[in-house]
């Protein structure tokens, strides 16, 4: 198993770059459906939004992967008095981790702003709680790059209540191999699969199932894979794998979870997944995330009768500066690539 690294970090770096939080992700879907198209493999997008990449194997029975394209981010809730807005969140952000930073404002229209996203008390010099006041959507705003100082000038530009505010994502990879940026969750795993699926049009490889490959774009909310296009005999998703207190995961490993906060995974799915990792040496961890679900957690609540597990690559700080490693990309790209070639 030869991983492509050049690959790998290229269209990591390429899908990151592009603002895709829940409900605004069609430039981001196109984006990896260039990828697909150039792979030559059959695939379409869904009416929700949803790309399905279909992959030939060598049975009858057939498998689904999935990782979500969809990221955190937020929306226009109000203008207030000053011409700031104020804002929505979409998803789970650490909002205290957004205070000073850049933004995308984009309108319905086609026009795009930008703005710092900041507390309600962002000056030291004026304001006595500065430093300890609450951090949240009540007490923090968005200030346009414009010359606005009322609301009824903000609303002349066009803007709207529900338009979208992304955040930079701030990308860096380390020369020792740090991955540093937002959005790892989940546009990693994103770039696990895309280098999973030329890696088999590179080498002519067939798996031994067939494949129903999907990128979701409503994970973060919670109705990712609520629907799923076609039959599957099991489902893994990939997700990022949770570091903190009580866990064995670090930076460097896959993460095999084996229940978060919809129950336990399938425990006969997991228990051949955790085989794999461990008679190929791979660096793993198997670790329980209560506060935590998946696309296998929707796709199961909506009635899917579907073997379901979730595996990833480790990753710290999630929904805030998130940080990872590529040894932890490549060992999740190694037993992702066990368990799509190896009979079951």
């Amino acid at each position: 198993m030869n991983f492509q690294a050049d690959f790998f970090k290229r269209i990591l770096c390429e899908i990151l770059a592009i603002d895709s939080p829940s409900g605004f992700t069609a430039a981001a879907v196109a984006k990896i459906k260039t990828y697909v198209d150039e792979m030559g493999y059959e695939n379409h997008v869904t009416a929700k939004g949803n790309l399905v990449v279909d992959v030939p194997g060598q049975s009858g029975k057939t498998v689904g992967i999935s990782a979500h394209v969809d990221t955190l981010g937020l929306v226009v809730r109000g203008f207030r008095h000053d011409g700031t807005l104020s804002f929505s969140q979409v998803g789970g952000a650490i909002l205290p981790t957004l205070d000073g930073e850049y933004c995308n404002i984009y309108t319905r229209w086609g026009k795009v702003y930008t703005g710092t996203i900041l507390s309600n008390s962002p000056s030291s010099h004026v304001y006595e709680d500065a430093g300890d006041a609450k951090r949240d959507a009540k007490n923090m705003h968005v200030k346009l790059d414009e010359s606005v100082n009322t609301a009824e000038d903000t609303k002349k530009l066009g803007i709207l209540a529900g338009d979208f505010i992304c955040y930079a994502p701030k990308t860096v990879i380390t020369d020792n191999g740090f991955l540093k940026s937002r959005f790892l969750d989940d546009k990693m795993s994103v770039a696990i699969i895309l280098t999973t699926l030329k890696h088999f049009k590179d080498s002519g490889i067939t798996p031994a199932h067939n494949i129903c490959a999907i990128f979701s774009t409503y994970e973060e909310v919670g109705h990712g894979l609520s629907h799923l296009p076609r039959p599957v005999d099991e489902f893994v998703a990939l997700d990022m794998g949770c570091i903190g207190d009580d866990l064995t995961c670090t930076e460097y490993d896959v993460s095999i979870c084996a229940k978060d906060s919809s129950g336990p995974y399938d425990y006969e799915l997991t228990t051949r997944l955790i085989t794999l990792a461990k008679e190929a040496g791979l660096g793993f961890a198997v670790d329980i995330y209560p506060r935590y679900g998946s696309d296998v957690s929707a796709a199961r609540f909506a009635g899917h009768d579907i073997k379901g597990a979730l595996i990833g690559p480790g990753v710290a700080a999630s929904h805030g500066m998130e940080r990872s490693h590529m040894k932890a990309a490549e060992n999740t790209w190694k037993l992702l690539h066990l368990y799509l070639t190896t009979h079951s």
